[in-house]
């Protein structure tokens, strides 16, 4: 075989493939529709269209991207200034619209629970609670550090994931439609699950609640290990005033699928102690 002409045929279907997936509808591709087209671990370095709450989380970063990259700058700012979809709204309803925003990240929070301390090979659980934040999917992993550019999955850590995660949606039921589409026969010990049917409620003070308890087995050496929780939500939707119906994709936010209304949220910085 040519080894040219194998690169040529290759390159034409991976541009193909970039292009439709930047035409795609956002509903299929990302949130506020989830991640419905891929049951895997991820991290948040691909969340460009969300927003952080503060620097923290790209700590480091060069040429100010840190600051550039905060819900203040990326999102509200745009809302304030009247910018793209937002010139619908009249100013006063825009200062409006920040306020709820404020309201909803507020109001965002994602817990990890876990004991303090375990056996070196030790099997246990963790359970991610989460609170706030707009849907109708939102996101949830096991990382190693709260920082979004830098942040692996836990099993780099040297945790372990066994066996599926239990999602209990926010009516506390049980939820395994996401999961299942990933094959049985690749097994579902992912590190990151959507919960759907999330809706929260901005101006009545209403935030959906739900939880996902992960099984972690320990590494074998004895160490501290760090272990972090994230949270993908929205916030848009959670407010009458800028969500717009879809005949086709339901509800959307709007400042659109590039409007950079979804956050990345994490939890403190914990280690577990294996003895």
């Amino acid at each position: 075989m040519n080894p040219r002409r194998f690169v040529r045929n290759r390159v034409l279907p991976l541009r193909t493939l970039a292009l439709l997936v930047a035409l795609a509808p956002a509903v299929a591709v990302g949130y506020p529709g989830g991640t419905p087209d891929y049951q895997t671990d991820v991290t948040p370095f691909c969340a460009t269209c969300h927003a952080s709450l503060d620097e923290d989380a790209l700590e480091g970063a060069p040429g100010g991207r840190a600051v550039k990259e905060t819900a203040a700058q990326k999102h509200l700012a745009a809302v304030l200034s009247g910018a793209e979809n937002y010139s619908e709204l009249a100013e006063a309803d825009r200062g409006k619209l920040v306020e709820l925003i404020k309201a909803v990240d507020a109001n965002a929070d994602i817990q990890i629970e876990f004991p303090p301390q375990v056996a070196a090979g030790e099997t246990f659980q963790v359970t991610a609670r989460l609170v706030g934040g707009s849907g109708p999917v939102v996101g949830v992993a096991l990382v190693d550090r709260p920082h979004r550019w830098f942040a692996r999955s836990a099993a780099t850590a040297g945790w372990k994931i066994v066996g599926a995660p239990t999602v209990i949606g926010p009516n506390g039921r049980p939820q395994s439609s996401w999961l299942a589409r990933r094959p049985e026969r690749f097994e579902r010990n992912v590190s990151y699950v959507n919960v759907t049917d999330w809706k929260s409620q901005a101006e009545s003070g209403q935030w959906a609640k739900g939880k996902v308890i992960f099984t972690l087995t320990a590494p074998d050496s004895p160490g501290d290990y760090p272990l972090v929780g994230v949270y993908w939500y929205g916030t848009e939707k959670a407010i009458p005033l800028s969500t717009r119906a879809n005949p086709v994709y339901g509800d959307q936010p709007l400042g659109g699928y590039t409007g950079k209304s979804g956050r990345v949220k994490f939890s403190e910085a914990h280690v577990i102690t294996v003895k």
